[in-house]
């Protein structure tokens, strides 16, 4: 296949790809001329009804693939915020230390990915909701962080609440 046409190829592909729609994405703003974005996805907790997480992402344009000649991968950046938007409930979920990724976006072809983990604080009765970028090699210290006191709120424990919540 000739360069002309492998390139045809792969711009239509990025094109086709661009324009599947995301159900999750609230809002988008243009940065600059070329078409990149910061795109604002809600993000709903699966196993935690009344906590929203709203996450901002950079998207970059095909002008800006071509231009760099990364095709195939996103910037890392990312920022996090959660709020309550109604009465807590919380599911079966996992309370060791890593806690648990209620969230994976690829922003590489193969190597990258984009995460939020959920991370529960019994000792001071929290849910902590983590962004980060996940890579191969080289792992990236670009995250953001938002916290949800459940000791303000109103929630509910479907499966019973872990010890220490329930000391509280």
């Amino acid at each position: 296949m000739n360069r002309f046409a492998a390139f045809a190829l792969t711009a239509a592909l990025a094109l086709t790809l661009a324009a599947c729609g995301d159900n999750r994405e609230v809002g988008s703003v243009g940065v600059d001329w070329t078409g990149n974005d910061i795109a604002i996805d809600a993000l709903a907790d699966p196993q935690v009804d009344g906590v929203v997480c709203h996450l901002a992402y950079f998207n970059r344009s095909f002008i800006d693939r071509v231009s760099q000649g990364n095709w195939f991968e996103d910037p890392s950046y990312s920022a996090l915020d959660c709020s309550v938007s109604g009465p807590i409930t919380i599911g079966k979920i996992s309370t060791r230390a890593g806690g648990e990724e209620i969230f994976k976006e690829g922003r590489s072809l193969i190597w990258k990915s984009l995460r939020v983990t959920r991370i529960y604080d019994a000792a001071n009765n929290s849910l902590i909701y983590l962004a980060h970028a996940r890579e191969i090699q080289q792992g990236s210290g670009k995250m953001s962080l938002s916290v949800i006191p459940l000791n303000t709120e109103q929630v509910v424990w479907s499966n019973g609440a872990p010890a220490a919540a329930a000391a509280q």
